[in-house]
């Protein structure tokens, strides 16, 4: 090959290593451009009064149609739909039931495009010379009563399914002035003042977005309305709904109950931020139960026998207690990452140890204080609380602190945990009743009896008496008032208990208290009365929990169960050869205590049956907490009135 050849052929392959190269480098994807970033939002009133008209009269289509009228000016507009909703810790409206956004200005048709990356953001060009834009579009409610909570007779109204607002601007610093047309007859309760009402249709007065959202309401066929006041400076209403009339009724005693827990919650914070405090409470068995907390209200449902059949509903009488220490804490006072300046900007959750943990303590020590529960009940709770993580392995890998994180993680999903007793769910909130009864223990244990968490609940919960105004708070601060009540290594208890992984059940609350954590086989009557509604729970011996009809609702990890290879999503038939009754599988259970046979169970998987035999012979294993002689009885101080 000569060299001019040569030379040539090299400059062939050259050049077409270098255009495979740039064509290569040219077909490569190219990142893609991002849209214009939505407006932060800047503490600056918004020009002019949003109007909001609902129209709930649908009912059997579950659709409620909305009519907008949004004062704007010409250029560049980005209308949201509220994404993050307080007291759910994630962003969890459901945008997928907003439907039929037609917008128009002075009768013309104005175009919208969704926000390419944020979901929940639609961009408007306003036109010269428009100053307001009409917007018509739908909710499209659940038609299943449990998950959306309307039915023939009942509704549950969150403002924020029904509402767009304009970016860059604080929620407190945008004013609505809402509508609702109801359907004919219906009765409504609300801690929205009233302006007027002609006929169905109520306007209500004008008010912040941030009120708004935070003032839910209920309406209904069947309503009663109860005065459970401590007195005219502390106006608080029970207004219960109900699919008939009967399951209205409450007894004198259990009006007092209410009653009581308004005056024992008032002892306790030594203040209320609110002009009156609204109940919004459903008693049913076709919508599903709620609790859901704001400010002046909150957003309550039981099952429909919670006033006729009273003794069958111990488990749900922390609800409204909690609910109600959620003014205070949670609303009034706030961990600063979940307090946003609108209902776009995400929530962090690093707190919601305090914000939920202490509200569930709370609530529980209210419940027996106010009556609903006896202080034997109250302490078989707790007893329940800590024999579930004793049984829950999901505390050896898995610190406290990152199940705040849950709310964020299960919304990215329908799918349920399958295995919550491993994976952890809102441990934040049993767990953390369990630490904060120990912190209330070692506070009385340290002080001699002289202070405990109630003097917390004063100093830290009980300032600017009548303030509608949030107040956040950090863990320092936190650490900083305990400190103050009593003083003690707090930052250390919390650290270790909460941001580390902890395998140990916390059962000091127990020990100091007085009492100390055994099983027998021995079931409360309350836990009798609702196993006959609700299902029946073996976690405690065998690992699972049953549906009446034997379906397997939850198997934990680990257990006799478990290792069994028994899963939730089988039914169980048989045992020892009869058919299955929850009565029938406890005795085999106490029978298999006083001999050596297995446990023989029938088990349906789809269309296919299986025998599993269970080498089980550990009795019960009920929880109760038992006195320990000689030693303060603190816990019974802690739910005394």
């Amino acid at each position: 090959m000569s060299f001019a050849f040569r030379s040539t052929a090299l400059f062939v392959v050259s050049l077409a290593l270098t255009t495979a190269a740039f064509a290569q480098k040219s077909a490569a994807p190219q990142p893609a451009p991002l849209p214009p970033p939505i407006v932060a939002p800047a503490n600056t009133p918004y020009s002019g009064t949003i109007s909001l008209a609902v129209d709930l009269t649908n009912i059997t289509d579950r659709v409620l149609n909305v009519h907008e009228t949004v004062p704007v000016k010409a250029g560049a507009l980005t209308l949201l739909y509220p994404e993050w909703i307080p007291g759910t810790h994630s962003p969890s409206n459901a945008i997928q039931s907003f439907a039929g956004l037609v917008i128009t200005a002075n009768g013309k048709p104005v175009p919208w495009v969704r926000d390419r990356v944020d979901m929940y953001a639609f961009h408007v060009t306003v036109p010269q010379g428009v100053t307001a834009l009409d917007m018509n579009f739908q909710y499209l409610a659940p038609i299943d009563p449990k998950r959306g909570r309307i039915d023939s007779k009942f509704a549950n109204l969150s403002w924020q399914s029904v509402l767009l607002y304009p970016a860059g601007h604080f929620s407190r610093d945008i004013q609505f002035a809402p509508t609702l047309r109801l359907p004919a007859g219906w009765k409504f309760a609300s801690a929205l003042d009233v302006k007027s009402q002609n006929g169905d249709e109520v306007q209500f007065k004008e008010t912040t977005l941030n009120t708004l959202i935070d003032s839910p309401l209920y309406a209904g066929v069947n309503f009663k309305r109860y005065d459970i006041s401590s007195g005219p400076d502390n106006q608080v209403f029970l207004d219960v709904f109900a699919e008939k009339p009967a399951d209205l009724e409450a007894t004198p005693d259990e009006l007092q109950y209410h009653k009581n827990l308004v005056i024992e919650a008032q002892k306790l914070f030594n203040s209320h931020h609110y002009h009156r405090y609204d109940f919004l409470f459903s008693v049913s068995d076709v919508v599903s139960g709620k609790g859901l907390e704001h400010h002046q209200s909150s957003e309550d449902g039981a099952a429909a026998n919670y006033f006729t059949d009273w003794a069958a509903n111990v488990a749900v009488f922390a609800l409204l207690p909690h609910e109600y220490t959620h003014s205070w804490n949670g609303k009034f006072r706030r961990p600063a990452d979940l307090w946003t300046p609108n209902f776009n900007v995400p929530m962090q959750n690093d707190l919601l140890w305090v914000y939920e943990g202490l509200t569930d303590y709370y609530g529980n020590v209210l419940a027996a204080r106010s009556g609903m529960r006896t202080a034997e009940q109250g302490r078989d709770v707790w007893a329940s609380i800590a024999a579930n993580f004793e049984i829950s392995p999901g505390r050896t890998w898995r610190s406290l602190e990152d199940t705040t994180n849950q709310p964020i993680i299960s919304s990215h999903g329908a799918i349920q945990q399958q295995w919550p007793s491993w994976q952890r769910s809102a441990d934040y909130y049993p767990e953390s009743d369990l630490i904060w009864l120990d912190a209330d223990t070692k506070i009385r244990q340290l002080s001699g009896g002289s202070k405990s968490l109630d003097d917390f609940a004063k100093l830290f919960y009980g300032i600017n008496n009548g303030s509608y105004v949030t107040v956040t708070y950090t863990f320092d601060d936190l650490v900083k008032a305990l400190n103050a009540v009593q003083p003690y290594d707090w930052a250390g208890f919390f650290k270790t208990r909460i941001y580390e992984v902890h395998p140990e059940v916390p059962l000091n609350g127990f020990t100091q208290g007085g009492y100390r954590l055994v099983y027998n086989d021995t079931e409360p009557d309350w836990v009798k009365k609702m196993s006959k509604a609700r299902g029946t729970s073996f976690s405690t011996s065998l690992g699972f929990s049953l549906k009446q009809d034997g379906t397997v609702q939850q198997v934990w990890w680990n257990s006799p169960a478990f290792k069994a290879g028994i899963t939730p999503d089988m039914q169980l038939m048989a045992v020892n050869d009869e058919k299955f009754t929850a009565e029938g599988l406890q005795h085999a259970i106490l029978a298999a205590e006083k001999n050596t046979e297995p446990i023989k169970l029938l088990l349906k998987h789809d269309d296919q049956f299986a025998t599993v035999s269970l080498d089980y012979h550990g009795g019960m294993r009920n929880p109760h907490l038992e006195r320990v002689e000689g030693t303060p009885d603190l816990l019974d101080a802690v739910l005394a009135p």
